[in-house]
């Protein structure tokens, strides 16, 4: 687009046709809303209103950020992230003292647009303090349960799957999903350090018949396996747990007790969606700061550019207690609940798209 260019919009959401045809899945979205912070309330969760201006966005290689200006009235000018997350805030609240909160928080994430994705969405997070992550996976399935009675629905379809939100997900280790899935023995190549074998894993492609490019690092070859092979088959008939994520692609998880080549993440899917990702939390201020240096190196590699490290995350994390937590994208599951099949038709007003 050039300067002296107007710019114009896709099918603007405001057109009386269009919010007509929406209205329906917006009214859905609110009273999945309001049935998910009565659920909370029932179990004596506080809602939290977190900022979204933060001194760091997150430190996950892959996720991109918008970025502006803090003036101050003398005029010194500071970078600000708009957050992917509220994870690093919620946080904070839980070294105050705070044990079990949710929040309903707007999101930012750059270079995603579509069906699934958009640059700013809601994600529902909640945190039990001194609870096991297990329990996490049971407060999906209840919210699974309590969506789909909300919209008064019983199942929940999106391209061709379909789910009974009502049945007990099942629960599969990632350790599992690849050998069922792609004949591959993921842990093989994680020695018990966390550290992985990349050379290994490539052998373990080639043999499969999954094609992938001499500079894929251990983490590609993962992450080949997992969108190619894994995720196509979970979340069919019912929810999918996929849980015990290597430690390498936990950045913020604890090790597990049972094996220290996993750590405590899980992520729920449900008719291919991904709906939710869930931690046991790491509160090793030191292990953090080495993931997150590291995860910043892989992104300055790969994507040319760094994200400032939050020093009073850390310093709070030092003191937090043992808790689990878990991020869900609540606009794909009103989605779901409501059998929209864009994610723009669930939101009161997306984004504007500009065209060229």
């Amino acid at each position: 687009m050039n300067a002296s260019s107007t710019p114009s919009f896709r099918s603007p959401w405001w057109n009386l046709n269009s919010h007509a045809d929406r209205r329906p899945f917006l009214l859905g979205r609110n009273a999945v809303q309001t049935a998910l912070r009565g659920f909370f309330g029932a179990r004596d969760f506080i809602e939290v209103d977190t900022a979204t201006l933060q001194v760091s966005p997150g430190n996950e290689t892959h996720l991109h950020a918008f970025s502006t200006e803090a003036i101050s009235i003398e005029g010194p000018r500071s970078q600000l992230y708009l957050h992917t997350s509220p994870e690093f805030a919620c946080k904070k609240l839980l070294a105050a003292g705070e044990t079990r909160i949710f929040t309903f928080a707007h999101v930012y994430r750059n270079r995603e647009r579509g069906p699934l994705h958009h640059p700013e969405f809601t994600m529902l997070e909640w945190y039990r303090v001194g609870e096991a992550y297990e329990q996490l996976m049971d407060d999906c399935a209840a919210m699974l349960a309590l969506a789909a009675e909300t919209a008064k629905t019983k199942r929940f379809a999106f391209r061709n799957m379909e789910v009974d939100p009502f049945a007990e997900p099942e629960r599969v280790t990632l350790a599992e999903a690849f050998d069922r899935y792609a004949g591959i023995d993921l842990l093989a190549s994680v020695a018990a350090s966390g550290e992985t074998d990349r050379d290994l894993l490539a052998s373990q492609l080639h043999s499969a018949g999954i094609a992938f490019a001499e500079d894929d690092t251990w983490a590609d070859l993962f992450s080949k396996v997992l969108v190619d092979r894994v995720e196509p088959h979970l979340g069919q008939g019912r929810a999918t747990v996929l849980c015990e994520y290597p430690v390498s692609e936990a950045a913020l998880a604890r090790p597990s007790e049972r094996d220290p080549r996993v750590a405590e993440r899980f992520e729920l899917y449900a008719c291919g969606v991904e709906l939710a990702n869930a931690f046991g939390e790491l509160t090793d201020a030191g292990e953090q700061r080495r993931r997150f240096e590291h995860e910043m190196a892989e992104k300055a590699r790969i994507y040319g550019e760094r994200y400032p490290l939050d020093e009073d995350f850390l310093d709070a994390l030092s003191v937090m207690p043992q808790a689990s937590g878990a991020a869900l994208g609540f606009d794909r599951l009103a989605m779901l609940a409501t059998g929209a099949t864009r994610i723009d038709q669930v939101m009161w007003a997306p984004v504007a798209e500009v065209l060229d």
